[in-house]
């Protein structure tokens, strides 16, 4: 049987999705799903063999394809601390980038190198989400334990590493490690040790190949049966994936909305913030990705769901049905303490009740808050010099709702466009998959495989934008 498909893994915190492509023309032939272990900050932690174990779920929904497949690459959740053993076991749960307990090692770590030198050698400050304080928590709580790993590594790495048995990384995930510089490519094991000392950190970090390089094959030991002998690509995190997926270029604005939200662009340059609002990240195509990062999007919307007792549909026909300003309601979305800004052990505010509030108010406001918080860090990446002037383009499970697009076309005065294949994670990984393949650059095969985005929204002539961001911002200012 030819092997003329290729799998992308998105390897994310909620779940595993698996998205077989044609290799000739990118066509999607199969995908298949499976759940990971649900969690709740401020502890977040799953344990990597669960993400083992939903990816063979999905690679046994598509076993008649597996022969076919002749590469297979991951687009992983970022900043994840996995710990090996010698004989390749975790040492413990991995802390996921959700994880809020290491706020305190963070805000150590800054006390040992100031916030301006972080950024120029990382792009990014340390906050509870990266893994270097990760790292510094675990030395701090389980003193030693970190001495006792033989591989340190990210979860897409981890993934790589089952398939391949190869412990390679690249720049893209790598640099929301903290001890990664994306300008040169390169670890920096000096702000590791200021994690963990005493550690020889390049015994023990994967090695750093291209994006497009091959990582090796899927071993005999790896276990899954037909797929033996399929290149491995490098893999990346997931929203450097799911760039790949869409095809962005310069200028565009993406609006990721999952557990997490994230707003970005693509720029040929690094941005280096000392603030630590955003964060600097490399793409897999050796341009930049600076990101801005909330901990709150669609679980906000999930929870008020729940409140009010009404499904997906209703709950958007609730939130249309109310006009913009939400009848005065403004809900600050911190309900799971908030990355940006760096409000660990924060909670959700809603201002504004009176006894006349409805639900279609709450329902609105619930939207409006989680985009307003993105819109802000939208005005940062402009500051820094990432161009908005192309499309906005609107991603992740919560990008097929009616309300947060149409929402986020009122308050931004622009339409809203989305990739008609949502898991688009998925899609980038096996974009990445066909280049360590054929040896083709990435973008060149991103491009022939694009999926035309879809126009899904644009901005209602009454709708008063500026207002409902005000509005949001004074409420920050009072709690």
């Amino acid at each position: 049987m030819a092997r003329d498909l290729v799998a992308g893994i998105d390897s994310s915190t909620q779940s595993c999705t698996v998205m077989l492509r044609r290799l000739d023309d990118g066509a999607v032939v199969a995908e298949a799903r499976a759940p990971h272990p649900p969690t709740t900050p401020p502890i977040s932690e799953q344990d990597p063999q669960a993400w083992w174990s939903a990816l063979q779920a999905c690679l046994e929904q598509v076993n008649g394809h597996l022969a076919r497949i002749a590469a297979i690459s991951v687009g992983g959740q970022g900043h994840g601390l996995v710990m090996l053993d010698g004989s390749d076991r975790p040492l413990r749960k991995a802390k996921l980038w959700n994880d809020t307990e290491s706020a305190p090692d963070a805000e150590a770590l800054l006390r040992r190198r100031p916030a301006r030198e972080w950024a120029v050698l990382t792009g990014s400050v340390p906050a509870p989400a990266l893994t270097v304080a990760k790292l510094a928590w675990t030395e701090r709580v389980h003193p030693g334990l970190v001495a006792q790993a033989r591989r340190i590594m990210l979860p897409f790495d981890y993934i790589i590493y089952r398939l391949s048995g190869h412990a390679v990384t690249e720049r893209g995930g790598s640099s929301g490690t903290g001890y990664f510089n994306p300008f040169t490519n390169r670890w920096e094991p000096a702000l590791a040790s200021l994690a963990v000392s005493d550690i020889d950190w390049a015994a023990v970090l994967p090695e750093i190949i291209g994006s497009g390089a091959v990582a090796g094959k899927v071993t005999a030991p790896a276990g899954l049966g037909a797929l033996e002998g399929a290149v491995v690509g490098a893999g990346t995190g997931d929203n450097m994936t799911a760039a790949l997926g869409m095809a962005i270029r310069a200028g565009d604005t993406v609006i990721s909305l999952g557990t997490s939200g994230t707003i970005y662009g693509v720029t040929p340059h690094g941005v280096r913030d000392g603030s630590g609002a955003i964060n600097g990240y490399a793409d897999a195509t050796g341009a930049f990705l600076p990101m801005v990062t909330t901990l709150n999007a669609a679980k906000v919307t999930d929870t008020f769901r729940r409140l009010l007792g009404t499904g997906v549909e209703e709950f958007d026909r609730l939130a249309l049905a109310c006009p913009a300003g939400s009848g005065g309601l403004t809900l600050v979305p911190y309900l799971d303490g908030e990355r940006t800004p760096n409000l660990p052990h924060a909670t959700g505010h809603l201002a504004g009740l009176r006894s006349d509030t409805t639900p279609a108010q709450i329902a609105r406001a619930a939207v409006e808050g989680v985009l307003c918080g993105l819109l802000e860090g939208g005005d940062l990446l402009k500051q820094a010099g990432v161009a908005d002037s192309g499309r906005l383009i609107l991603t992740g499970g919560a990008s097929r709702s009616k309300a947060y697009r149409q929402i986020l076309a009122d308050l931004t005065g622009r339409a809203v466009w989305t990739c008609p294949m949502v898991e688009s994670a998925a899609g980038g990984a096996g974009v990445q998959a066909a280049a360590a393949l054929t040896g083709a650059p990435i973008q060149e095969i991103a491009d022939a495989w694009a999926v035309p985005l879809e126009l899904v929204a644009e901005p209602a002539a009454q709708a008063s934008a500026e207002g409902v961001r005000e509005k949001y911002r004074k409420t920050i200012e009072r709690i």
